[in-house]
Order: C-alpha cells, then structure tokens, then sequence
C-alpha cells in the first residue's frame, strides 16, 4: 500500500447532492443551487444546510423560518446550475418551474424535482463565511414512478452529484453492497 501524503485540509467530501434550496424572500419564490445539505437527525427528521452569507436566499429563510430542498434529476442540469449562476435578488429564477407550495405555505418546491422536502427552521448556526440551518422536515413530496414500497429510489430518481473543488456535476454509479449487511460476513472472523 502507497504512504499517506499530507494535503491542503480543507477539502470537500465527494460526493455532495445538488439540490434547489427553495425560500419566499420578500414575498417572492426564490431558488437556489446548494451542494452543502445532510441529514442531521433520524427522529424527528431533520437536516442542514450550509448557506455563504453572501447569497439573498439566507434573507427569506430568516423572514419565513422555512425553506425547502429540492432534488432535480440530471436532465434539469441546465436550469439548475443556471440557478447557482445568477441570485434572485436581480433575477426571478421561480418562472424555470413550476413552483408549488406544502403545509407551510412559505417554502416554495419545484414540480419537476423527483423530491421535494419542506423545512421548518428549529435552529440557525453562524460560522465565519455561512449560515448553518437546520430545519425540520414537515412533509416530503414525491411522484410514484420515483418509489419502490413507498421509498425514494436513487436510480429512479438519477439525482446530480455534485464534486468540490472542481466543481463538476455527476451521476450515481453502480450499486456496490447493502448498507450494514455487507460486512457482516467478517464480525464472524473475528
């Protein structure tokens, strides 16, 4: 086996899902790309989202305590990246899709996304360049043809992934082994 090299520590973890961070800013539905979201709790469910303070989104967050997280399949590659272009603050970026809203009625959702997650916000973290939220899952929405026994499924759903710091787009490879089943073949060799 090859020496560990020590490299640069700041270092992106591969791969990150590309998601639509949805939020109502001043009235008005606003969506952005944002590669930084991970479940942060099993019970209740919850995740994060690590927001650069820079961005117009974090305001409507702040304003309506909620927000959404979309998952767009890689044929929506264009409209999303499109979205990680330009800020809704000089541009209105709602009219790519068709935008619903869930029990909350303030966290704008996209239609054509294969999974939609609205947020309630229950904690906001500062760091030095982000906003950390993390938000409660209410309600997730989805489409029948992205199931198996009621369940996303991640071929069905063909997510984008997103790599740091080449920033490049991908898709989900080959199914390597079941989660927590796999290795169960070597507790017996020990």
């Amino acid at each position: 086996m090859a020496e560990k090299i020590k490299i640069n520590n700041n270092v992106f973890i591969y791969p990150m899902p590309v998601t639509l961070l949805g939020a109502n800013v001043k009235g008005k539905a606003n969506l952005m790309a944002l590669g930084w979201v991970s479940r942060v709790n099993a019970n209740p469910p919850m995740l994060g989202v690590g927001v650069n303070k820079s961005h117009y989104t974090p305001e409507g967050i702040a304003e309506n305590g909620s927000f959404s997280v979309n998952f767009p399949y890689s044929g929506m590659v264009k409209k999303t990246d499109y979205c990680g272009l330009v800020s809704g603050e000089k541009v209105d970026k709602s009219g790519l899709f068709e935008v619903f809203y869930g029990e909350l009625k303030t966290a704008p959702m996209i239609k054509e996304c294969t999974l939609n997650l609205e947020c309630r916000v229950v904690e906001t973290l500062e760091f030095p360049t982000n906003y950390f939220f993390v938000g409660e899952i209410i309600a997730a929405y989805s489409e029948e043809q992205y199931l198996i026994q009621g369940k996303p499924d991640i071929k069905k759903m063909d997510p984008l992934l997103l790599t740091m710091p080449d920033n490049s787009y991908w898709t989900v490879g080959d199914y390597a082994g079941a989660a927590l089943k796999t290795g169960k073949s070597l507790m017996e060799k020990r």
